[in-house]
């Protein structure tokens, strides 16, 4: 149960592992040849940028990609997507639901979509 007057968090929760990854490309980067160093430089690039990605985009990916599997297209932040976002996640509060559909109307999001 919520108080009055405290606010509530969105129920999906943003876990990363990139720190891991930049630095295992950065160690390869260091015994890598001449012709392995393009790719994973490229590769650390794409880690770091991912890296840096706001918490708040990883939910707006995981919001749209949840409404396309229910097969909602219209605005993110309508009564038909709190509800079909509640629908796809069952365990979703109607407060949380709200918040995340706001939320992700108000985040661009240009990238891959979220992974569950």
């Amino acid at each position: 149960m919520m108080a009055f007057g405290k606010r509530q968090e969105p129920a999906v929760i943003v876990v990363r592992d990139t720190d891991t990854i930049t630095t295992a490309l950065h160690q390869a980067l260091g015994t890598a040849s001449p012709e392995e160093r393009p790719g994973l430089e490229r590769a650390l690039a794409v880690a770091t940028e991912v890296a840096n990605t706001p918490d708040a985009e990883l939910r707006a990916r995981w919001v749209h990609d949840r409404l396309a599997s229910t097969g909602y297209a219209g605005p993110a932040d309508s009564v038909a997507a709190i509800k079909a976002l509640r629908q796809a996640e069952t365990g979703l509060s109607l407060l949380q639901a709200v918040t995340l559909t706001k939320e992700a109307a108000a985040t661009t999001t240009d990238g891959p979509p979220a992974q569950p």
